[in-house]
C-alpha cells in the first residue's frame, strides 16, 4: 500500500486538509505583508527644497513656485516673490539639504525620514536590490535545510529571518547597516511559501489542491497587500509599521504544534515509523480509524521501494547538469531558465511601480491587489482553452502592449491623465499576473520529473538573482519618467519570442526521464499550438450537438 491509498483512508479531504489550507492562508497573509513592507517605507511624497518663506503657505502654493523649474523637487531657491506664482523667484547655487514633505495620509515613510531623495534617492534602491540577493540565499539555504531537518523547522526558521531582518531595519540610520538587514529579511521570501505549499500538496487531495492552494493565495495574498498600505496609515511612521508587520511572523512558530512534518519526506529518511506517527494524527484529526494491516502494508512496500531507489541511485543517479548534455533538451531548459527570469525582473519591478501615477501610492497599492483573484480565474480558463503555451504567449504580449502604451503615453504628454495612466497601469499588473502563474506552471512541465525539484530551484534562484535589478530599474524613473516602462516593454516582446520556442506542454504525457525530455516536443514548430486550439475548439463543438442528441435521446 502506498502512500496516497493509505492517506484516503486516513482522509485527504476532511478536517486536517483545511487546517491547512487555513494555516497556508494565514501564511500567504503574513508573507504578502512581510515581501511589500520595504516598498510600504520606501514610498516618496512630493517634496520640495525648504526656504523659511515657504512656511506659512499651502502645498499648492509651493507647488505652484516649484513647477516653474526643471527639478521641482531638487532646486534649491534663493528668494521668493512676493506674489503667489513666485514669479520673481530666483534659484540658489547650493544642494538642498532640507525638504518639505506632503506627507500621503500622514505616513512618515524612511525616505523621508532619512532625506533619502534627491542626490541619495539612490540609497534606497541599493539597499532593497540585497533584499533579492537574501532571496536568493535564502531559496538555496532553506532548499537545503527543508531536506536535512525537514519542512516544518525550515518554514519556521525562514520566517524568524524574516521577523529578525525586519525588526533590526527599525534601528537602522545608515545604508551599510539597511542593506544588511533587508539582506536577512529577503532569507524569507521564497523559502516560507513553497516549503508550505510542498507540505499542502502532500496531504491534500488533487479534487482540493487545485481550488483550495489558489483561492487560498489569491484572496489572501490579496488582503495582505492592502492590509499593508492600511496599517502603514494607521500607525503613522516607518518604524512603527515594520514592528507591527513583523510580529506576524512568529506566530507561524506555531505551525510546529499545529503542522504534521511531510511523511514522504520521513520516509525518504528511512523514519517510516516517523511518518506512520504523522499519518496516524491526520486520522486521528479526521476522525478515521485504520487498522494495524494497512500499516503494516505501507510499512512494508516503503521498505522494499527505499531499497530499489537506493540500488537505482547507486547505479545511475540522474544529476542536475545532465540536462545540459543533449542538444533539444539543453536548448529547451535554457530557454525556460531565460523565460522565468525575465517574468520575475518585470514582476518585481512593476508590481511595486505604484508612485508617480497621479495618485496616492497607498490607494495605487490597494487596487493592483485587487486583480490578483481574477487573474487566477482567467489564467485557469484560459489555459484550458489554448493551452500552456498559447496562455504563456497571448498574456505576455498583451502585457508587453499595455506598457509600450504606458511609455509612450508618458513620452508624449508632460502631464498625462491620471485615470488613463493608472488604467495602462492596473491593465498591466492584471497582465503580468496571468504571465506569472503561466509561465510558472508552464516551465514545471518542461522540465522532467527526475531533476524537476532541482531544475525549479534553479529557476527561482535565477529569477532572485536577476530580480536585485528591479529597484535600479524603477530609480529609473526619476531620471525618465517612461524609462521603466520601455525596459519591461522589450523584455515582455523578448520573452514572448522565446516562448514560442518551447514546446506545448498541455493535455501531453510530460516527460520523467531525461531521455523523454531529448524527445519531448522535438518535432514542434513554433506556432503548433494554434493548430492544437483550433483542433480541441473544433471537437468540443462536435461533441456539443451529440450530447445534445443523447440527452433528449434519454428524455
Amino acid at each position: 500500500m502506498d502512500f496516497d491509498e493509505l492517506l484516503a483512508k486516513c482522509g485527504n479531504s476532511h478536517r486536517y486538509q483545511y487546517l491547512l489550507l487555513g494555516l497556508y492562508s494565514v501564511l500567504m497573509f503574513v508573507t504578502s505583508m512581510h515581501n511589500f513592507s520595504q516598498n510600504v517605507i520606501g514610498f516618496v511624497p512630493d517634496h520640495w527644497c525648504h526656504h523659511e518663506q515657504l512656511e506659512n503657505r499651502s502645498y499648492a502654493e509651493i507647488e505652484a513656485i516649484y513647477n516653474q523649474f526643471e527639478k521641482p523637487s531638487c532646486t534649491r531657491l534663493a528668494t521668493i516673490g512676493s506674489d503667489l506664482d513666485g514669479r520673481n523667484t530666483t534659484i540658489s547655487g547650493e544642494r538642498c539639504d532640507r525638504w518639505i514633505y506632503n506627507y500621503d495620509f500622514g505616513f512618515r515613510s524612511m525616505n523621508t525620514e532619512l532625506n533619502w531623495v534627491c542626490d541619495e534617492a539612490y540609497k534606497a534602491p541599493v539597499g532593497q536590490s540585497f533584499f533579492f540577493v537574501g532571496s536568493m540565499c535564502g531559496t538555496l539555504v532553506f532548499g537545503l535545510l527543508g531536506d536535512r531537518i525537514g519542512r516544518i523547522k525550515a518554514v519556521i526558521l525562514a520566517n524568524w529571518c524574516g521577523f529578525l531582518g525586519d525588526f533590526l531595519t527599525i534601528f537602522t540610520e545608515s545604508l551599510a547597516a539597511f542593506s544588511v538587514t533587508r539582506f536577512v529579511s529577503g532569507l524569507a521570501v521564497d523559502a516560507n511559501t513553497y516549503l508550505m505549499y510542498i507540505l499542502a500538496l502532500e496531504y491534500i487531495s488533487p479534487s482540493l489542491r487545485n481550488a483550495g492552494l489558489s483561492i487560498s493565495m489569491g484572496i489572501f495574498y490579496c488582503l495582505g497587500m492592502i492590509s499593508a498600505c492600511g496599517l502603514a496609515i494607521l500607525v503613522g511612521n516607518w518604524r512603527g509599521f515594520l514592528a507591527c508587520s513583523s510580529l506576524p511572523l512568529l506566530l507561524v512558530t506555531l505551525f510546529y504544534f499545529l503542522v504534521q512534518e511531510s511523511a514522504q519526506w520521513l520516509v525518504t529518511r528511512n523514519d517510516i515509523d516517523g511518518a506512520v506517527l504523522r499519518l496516524r494524527r491526520v486520522a486521528k484529526m479526521n476522525r478515521r480509524s485504520i487498522c494495524e494491516a494497512d500499516l503494516d502494508a505501507f510499512r512494508s512496500y516503503c521498505q522494499i521501494n527505499c531499497t530499489r531507489k537506493a540500488q537505482e541511485t547507486n547505479e545511475n543517479q540522474d544529476k542536475l547538469m545532465d540536462m545540459f548534455q543533449t542538444p533539444h533538451l539543453r536548448k529547451t531548459i535554457i530557454t525556460m531558465l531565460i523565460v522565468f527570469t525575465i517574468i520575475s525582473v518585470c514582476y518585481n519591478t512593476l508590481a511595486r511601480n505604484v508612485e508617480g501615477l497621479g495618485i496616492s501610492p497607498f490607494i495605487m497599492f490597494s487596487m493592483t491587489a485587487l486583480t490578483l483573484l481574477p487573474s487566477g480565474l482567467i489564467q485557469a480558463d484560459i489555459q484550458k482553452r489554448i493551452g500552456r503555451k498559447g496562455s504563456s504567449v497571448l498574456s505576455i504580449l498583451l502585457t508587453g502592449l499595455f506598457t509600450a502604451a504606458s511609455g509612450i503615453v508618458l513620452s508624449v504628454w508632460q502631464q498625462p491623465s491620471a485615470v488613463l495612466l493608472i488604467s495602462l497601469t492596473m491593465a498591466s499588473r492584471f497582465g503580468l499576473s496571468v504571465c506569472f502563474g503561466s509561465t510558472l506552471l508552464f516551465s514545471t512541465e518542461l522540465v522532467p520529473t527526475c531533476v524537476r525539484s532541482r531544475g525549479l530551484a534553479v529557476a527561482h534562484v535565477a529569477g532572485a538573482a536577476a530580480s536585485l535589478l528591479s529597484p535600479y530599474i524603477l530609480h529609473l524613473g526619476t531620471y525618465y519618467r517612461a524609462g521603466p516602462w520601455i525596459i519591461l516593454c522589450l523584455l515582455f516582446f523578448i520573452c514572448a519570442y522565446l516562448c514560442l520556442l518551447l514546446p506545448e506542454t498541455g493535455n501531453r504525457k510530460l516527460p520523467i526521464s531525461l531521455a523523454e525530455g531529448e524527445q519531448f516536443g522535438r518535432e514542434d514548430r513554433m506556432f503548433d499550438f494554434l493548430r492544437t486550439a483550433k483542433a480541441k475548439t473544433a471537437a468540443e463543438a462536435d461533441r456539443k450537438p451529440e450530447a445534445e442528441t443523447l440527452q433528449k435521446l434519454m428524455s
